[in-house]
């Protein structure tokens, strides 16, 4: 472990509040779930994440994006800080110093950053999948990751491969969800995540998807995503049962309000674009009331098979610093 004295935690932790704030009210509202010590934690993270998801594409807190922006320059930026909160040397970047004070309390080992880093590269570099395959392999890079890190965060053991597999899966629900819902957002920054090979099975030339006459069939592909993050978020909630009580209901509660993405852009079928799917707060109220009462109850017994889906690579997980 590294010595928490070389950086200014309270400071951090009043940045990564205001980060979590801002950027994601939805997430923000599901971490007051946690216990103080873990919602801190769990904020710098996502300080850190939203810092270097901004670099990359040259925004703010998800804002317009820079014209003149260099996204090479900020991904070797984002490698370069990210070492240094590794080594434990303070940047005076807060996003970074989040991360260093994080590692000073938690082990999070160094692939699994990297994992998350190689998400801002594949956008640094305007990716584009082909495959089902390769949209789930991005979704890992972009928020399965994440989902792996916060739940050792969460105190789940770096060698529990079974829970880490299930947070994963709750990160990549999210990110489908999130691509069903962006995808004329995505069009207008002339980005698309939908598969090239779904367009080819629907018969859209490239680039047309967004064009009316599409609309019909863009809206089947919508309910694809949907159903793959139905299926994937079955999978997590499975896999909260391992999480302490409280744990268990911020991830419970976050995956109802995410799922609902997912199942309002499916029910809107053509007019899914016509304007940004989101939850109101009294939907998103009522998961934070579903979730408690799950936890109160006894845990689901029978067991959610992950059988058929993605599961990302088997890496050395042992924890930085730890002997080879």
């Amino acid at each position: 472990m590294m010595i928490e004295g070389a950086y200014d935690a309270d400071a951090l932790h009043g940045f990564a509040h205001d980060s979590i704030a801002r950027g994601s009210k939805s997430f923000a509202l599901a971490s007051r779930l946690f216990d103080r010590v873990t919602r801190e934690r769990v904020w710098l993270l996502y300080a850190w994440c939203r810092a270097a998801d901004d670099l990359t594409d040259g925004q703010d807190h998800g804002g317009a994006m820079s014209q003149d922006h260099d996204p090479a320059a900020a991904l070797a930026h984002i490698r370069a800080q990210t070492d240094a909160a590794f080594a434990g040397r303070p940047t005076g970047e807060p996003a970074f110093d989040a991360l260093g004070l994080l590692l000073t309390q938690v082990d999070i080992p160094r692939r699994v950053i990297d994992d998350i880093v190689a998400g801002f590269e594949l956008d640094a570099k305007d990716w584009r999948p082909r495959s089902e395959a390769d949209l789930l392999r991005y979704s890992y890079h972009v928020a399965g990751a994440v989902g792996v890190a916060m739940a050792l965060v969460m105190g789940v053991a770096p060698t529990d491969d079974t829970t880490l597999d299930r947070a994963a899966d709750l990160g990549i629900a999210f990110q489908l969800a999130n691509i069903a819902r962006d995808v004329a957002e995505d069009a207008a920054a002339d980005r698309c995540y939908l598969p090239m090979d779904w367009m080819v099975e629907l018969d859209i030339p490239p680039g047309q998807h967004m064009h009316p006459a599409f609309r019909g069939r863009l809206s089947v592909m919508a309910k694809w995503l949907a159903e793959m993050a139905e299926e994937y978020e079955a999978s997590a909630r499975w896999g909260a049962r391992k999480l302490p009580p409280r744990s268990r209901w911020a991830v419970l509660a976050a995956a109802g309000i995410y799922g609902d993405i997912a199942r309002e852009v499916r029910a809107r079928g053509d007019h899914a674009w016509d304007h940004r799917a989101a939850s109101g707060r009294a939907a998103k109220l009522g998961w934070v009331a579903r979730a408690g009462w799950s936890v109160l109850r006894r845990p689901p017994q029978r067991r959610i098979s992950r059988e058929g889906l993605w599961t990302r690579p088997r890496v050395d997980m042992a924890p930085a610093g730890a002997p080879a």
